[in-house]
């Protein structure tokens, strides 16, 4: 299993690229993570569908409810992780909510992580006041535990995620929830070197980049990159996943010229 540091030992901007687990179907995730791996992607994310996604916006909220609906499970997306683990050397990181974890059970479902070949987790509605016993099951896996900071974050909780946040930080671009966007917001400089004063990790920007223009402006500020729904959507209207790959290499090239 790749540990998400070595990601950033290079000068070579990160592109990580998010699928739902099981969304158009379990085949179609097999098949995509290897095509981003070929592409030009650093990590992967997989989402593990939730009923309640509050952070994502239409096109993930959709493809959750998909998935759902055929029968993907968090013990499904463990098992899928763990097939796609073994064809890519691509650190694999899921990204899901707190509850199914819970219901999981922490320690149990840290293990099979692990045991899957997962990297680490993010999970967008765990503040890190409320993290320390995921942190240490992680800790105790050699896996990442990923903390969020939006723009409206305030001093001290951007001093808090960079003390616990481990692999990178998550920034979110802006106020709201994801989705695929015609612009960047002005103000993400404003907000990256406001993080930068107190974070030594890699920062990557994620929530509503859509075009190679985009992910090259933000990542000219960052260390990485995110971009999920606009790959959502191309799944969507290309089963064949020929556009999905055409557009990743797009992006990598796009940061490989910076």
């Amino acid at each position: 299993m790749s540990n998400l540091s070595d990601v950033f030992k290079s000068k070579r901007k990160a592109l990580i690229a998010y699928v739902t687990v099981g969304y158009p179907d379990i085949e179609a995730t097999l098949a995509v993570v290897p095509l981003l791996a070929r592409s030009g992607c650093d990590i992967i994310e997989l989402g593990i569908p939730f009923s309640d996604p509050l952070a994502d916006g239409i096109t993930i909220q959709n493809a959750s409810h998909q998935a759902l609906q055929n029968g993907v499970t968090v013990q499904k997306c463990l098992e899928i992780a763990g097939r796609a683990s073994k064809q890519v050397q691509t650190p694999l990181v899921f990204m899901t909510y707190y509850n199914p974890v819970l219901n999981f059970g922490l320690e149990i479902f840290c293990e099979s992580c692990h045991k899957a070949g997962v990297a680490g987790l993010i999970i967008p509605d765990l503040p890190p006041e409320e993290g320390g016993e995921l942190e240490t099951r992680t800790a105790e896996q050699n896996m990442d535990l990923i903390y969020l900071v939006a723009p409206n974050s305030t001093a001290d909780r951007v001093k808090l995620v960079a003390e616990r946040s481990r692999g990178f930080i998550y920034l979110v671009s802006l106020t709201g929830v994801t989705g695929a966007r015609s612009s960047v917001s002005a103000d993400l400089s404003d907000f990256v070197k406001r993080v930068r004063t107190t974070a030594k990790q890699p920062l990557c920007v994620g929530f509503g980049i859509s075009t190679a223009e985009q992910a090259a402006r933000v990542a000219g500020l960052v260390d990485g990159v995110i971009i999920g729904s606009k790959i959502i959507q191309m799944m969507e209207a290309d089963p064949s996943l020929k556009t999905v790959g055409e557009f990743v290499q797009e992006v990598r090239k796009a940061l490989d010229r910076i």
